[in-house]
């Protein structure tokens, strides 16, 4: 369940905190008073995507958290390498800047990460969750929902096989008929050609780089290098080394006369030892420099060719794993044929298995939708419409034309009909569906599924818009039907889901300061009878108004104590 939701900074929301009750919780207040928030900051936790508008208005930071028990996520937390002794906090932060950071359990977190937890533990039924109905693509996906029981292992196995079977069909397809396996076979043996012929070491361009930056300058070094030398070593009347030499010779008469004599010699043998070898490299670097015109259009020629082939093929440290590569393929194209044949044989072979597999599905799938047609026209009915549910499927195609069905979900095409009222045929759910029609039908379908969803938390968004009246208090005995197996939470504008409630919280608006912000308050008893007064219109009209308020409610909690005999609390 959600224990707890704190948040700071949120839309209209300056700083909340919230503890949730086991049953049903429900949320009720004026017309844009800022219901809506308290579910838009749920979305956050379940991994929806931050906007910065969502920020209030004049600050820089804010967050959502929440505290859930994680009874049923302990393992996905483990594999998620989360600790977790009892607990699940969920915090994300988000700036002016549009970024957001997730937190789950003090460790920072990714959305995927988050989705595949918290989508265990909450079911958040709101306006676009009603708006998936209007679509004929998304039937299917209520109805997997509904035989996730039997079909989800299956349908997962099938996104596997499908994944393969599309390899399959994309190397198929890349060896091509025999025109189109000669063109590419003349087209890898030009690469290959042109990687092996152009032989790039690894390094080698800024190798030539240097040596043509070399050459460039060669004028201005070599008149460096020869002043240098000459004055190191030509032979002319006078040069450093003929010094430094006559030097030693001198000193070399009287070195025996004085320890500082012999050390001087010593001292100057090994400047003469220096600048002998600085002379003989500065004549090296001067050979070096002794190249032609030709010599320089070679370098660039070989330097765009270096680099042109490191364009077309990466760099020249993966240029061997590319011409690899390409060698690979043209063994399978020059040997196109056993190969094409073989991988028609998987493809085949594979198409099989994936033919059968969506048979199950879909078998087990009509199987589920007549329980389903059954099970939603009861809770319909419950709800005031005496209405003809009907799940339609397309025609399961056969083997021989199958491939052009291949899908994930499987081969079926379907689609919920609807008879809203007795003696009307059955047309396509969305060319004839109201908004209080819709509401009801969405809170059928989760009814129904109740029995077999694991999700402890179900999330209702005015799940009662278009209803009133005696209707609104059947919907209110549904919402208390499922707190026997799930934690429930409501924003409602009806009295009587307000009556059934085991916790109260009214969410108003108020101004202060020239700014607006949206409070929440828990309820007490006589709260409780005040807000059923006002959601009934008899607030400050009818004297009886609180004494309406307080049957409605006393109504309320007898029916839970009379049929909830598995509810978790009182």
């Amino acid at each position: 369940m959600l224990r707890s939701l704190h948040i700071s900074n949120f839309a209209l929301i300056s700083t909340l905190d919230v503890d949730f009750c086991d049953g049903l919780n429900v949320l009720s207040g004026e017309t844009g008073a800022g219901k809506s928030i308290i579910v838009d900051s749920l979305t956050l936790l379940l991994g929806g995507r931050y906007d910065k508008t969502m920020l209030r208005f004049g600050s820089d930071t804010g967050y959502v958290e929440g505290v859930f028990d994680i009874d049923g996520v302990a393992d996905e937390m483990n594999e998620l390498g989360f600790d977790g002794d009892d607990c699940l906090i969920v915090t994300r932060k988000f700036n002016a800047d549009g970024r957001s950071e997730i937190r789950i359990n003090g460790r920072v977190a990714t959305a995927s990460m988050l989705r595949s937890l918290t989508g265990k533990i909450i079911d958040l039924c709101g306006q676009h969750e009603y708006q998936t109905l209007a679509q004929v693509s998304n039937h299917i996906k209520v109805l997997d929902y509904y035989a996730r029981h039997i079909n989800g292992a299956k349908l997962d196995k099938l996104s596997q096989k499908c994944l393969k079977f599309k390899d399959l069909i994309d190397r198929i397809d890349k060896i091509g008929d025999e025109e189109a396996r000669a063109k590419n076979i003349a087209y890898l043996t030009l690469q290959i050609n042109e990687i092996e012929e152009a032989d790039v070491k690894e390094g080698e361009e800024d190798e030539l780089v240097t040596l043509r930056r070399k050459y460039l300058s060669a004028e201005t070094v070599k008149e460096s290098l020869s002043a240098t030398y000459g004055l190191l070593s030509a032979n002319d009347d006078f040069n450093v080394l003929s010094s430094l030499s006559a030097a030693k010779t001198a000193l070399s008469k009287i070195d025996k006369f004085s320890p500082v004599y012999s050390e001087l010699l010593s001292r100057l043998n090994d400047a003469l030892v220096e600048v002998e070898d600085v002379a003989e490299s500065v004549g090296d670097e001067l050979n070096s420099l002794d190249f032609s015109d030709d010599d320089m259009d070679a370098l660039e020629k070989r330097l765009e060719k270096v680099r042109s082939i490191t364009r077309k093929y990466g760099l020249a440290s993966n240029l061997n794993e590319k011409l690899n590569s390409l060698k690979a393929e043209l063994d399978d194209l020059t040997d196109a044929d056993a190969l094409y044949a073989k991988l028609i044989a998987e493809k085949e072979a594979l198409l099989h298995e994936i033919y059968e597999l969506s048979s199950e599905i879909s078998k087990n799938r009509r199987k589920m939708a007549a329980k389903l047609e059954k099970d939603v026209e009861k809770e319909l009915s419950d709800l005031g419409m005496q209405s003809r549910f009907e799940v339609r499927f397309s025609d399961f195609p056969t083997f021989e034309n199958c491939e052009e069905s291949v899908s994930a979900k499987g081969m079926d095409q379907v689609e919920f009909y609807l008879s809203a009222n007795v003696g009307q045929p059955l047309n396509s759910l969305v060319k004839i569906i109201s908004g209080g029609e819709l509401s009801r039908l969405m809170l059928a379908l989760k009814v129904v599924s109740s029995s077999i969803d694991e999700t402890p938390v179900l999330i209702f968004d005015e799940i009662d818009a278009g209803i009133s009246g005696k209707i609104g208090l059947e919907v209110a005995k549904k919402l208390a039907r499922l707190t026997e197996n799930h934690q429930v939470i409501s924003v409602t504008h009806l009295p009587q889901i307000c009556a059934m409630a085991d916790a109260n919280y009214y969410i108003s608006k108020t101004t202060k300061n020239n700014e607006t912000f949206t409070n929440l308050e828990l309820l007490d008893v006589d709260g409780v009878y005040e807000e059923i007064s006002r959601l009934t219109g008899a607030k400050g009209i009818s004297a009886q108004s609180v004494s309406a308020a307080i049957d409605m409610k006393k109504w309320s909690d007898d029916f839970k104590k009379a049929n909830l005999s598995n509810r978790r609390i009182q």
